[in-house]
């Protein structure tokens, strides 16, 4: 008999044929969607993320994990009522303008779905007029933005003295994350915190909308 401990396994080793079976499996049983969300997919993806900041798995192993746990999340996502999954709040992502990273905004991305955050990820090489137009438009909680580059990292502020002058800054937190990035450069140019990896990322936006 499948149960929730064995689905959010499957869902650590990224076996993504046994997370479908499971998941029907468990559907088939009478178990709730909303209970096969939190209980299994959800645990399984939050394992990953401890393991991942502590280096004891790796991005391939991470994306693995998260294409099974999509997969189970696509099979019981139409059978929600309305209202089930309310939303953790919505982040906008970006890799700042001249920045072609993405992976670890990706990941960050993933982290925060599995939390059950709604993610808009614009991509890489952002505009800080990008960023702030999508912000205007899709009224974020969070704008979280990444550079691996020292080069680049000045972009973040430029986008939040573009958010002031657009009189948006005060209704948005804004996060920051990358290898050169620190929590000294986030008092610097007045972020509201800066995230070393995907879990703190997390934690971050749930300690921010508290």
């Amino acid at each position: 008999m499948a149960n929730y401990e064995q689905l959010a396994m499957e869902v650590l080793k990224g076996k993504k044929k046994l997370v479908i079976a499971t998941v029907n499996e468990l559907l088939a049983a009478g178990e709730k969607p909303l209970d096969i969300i939190n209980k299994g997919l959800i645990v399984g993806m939050s394992e990953v993320g401890v393991l991942f900041s502590q280096n004891k798995m790796f991005i391939p192993e991470v994306l693995m994990s998260a294409k099974a746990m999509e997969e189970g999340v696509n099979i019981v996502k139409p059978l929600l009522q309305v209202g089930d999954m309310q939303s953790a709040g919505t982040v906008l992502l970006a890799t700042v303008q001249g920045d072609l990273h993405d992976i670890g905004k990706n990941l960050v991305g993933i982290m925060l779905e599995s939390n059950g955050f709604t993610v808009i990820n614009a991509g890489k090489d952002v505009s800080p007029e990008a960023i702030v137009t999508l912000a205007k438009e899709h009224k974020p909680d969070v704008i979280g933005m990444s550079a691996m580059l020292t080069t680049t990292m000045l972009m973040m502020k430029d986008t939040i003295e573009l958010m002031k002058e657009e009189g948006i800054r005060d209704q948005i937190k804004v996060i920051i994350g990358g290898a050169p990035v620190s929590t000294d450069f986030s008092n610097e140019i007045t972020a509201d915190g800066f995230a070393p990896d995907a879990l703190s990322a997390v934690g971050l936006c749930k300690r921010l909308l508290a």
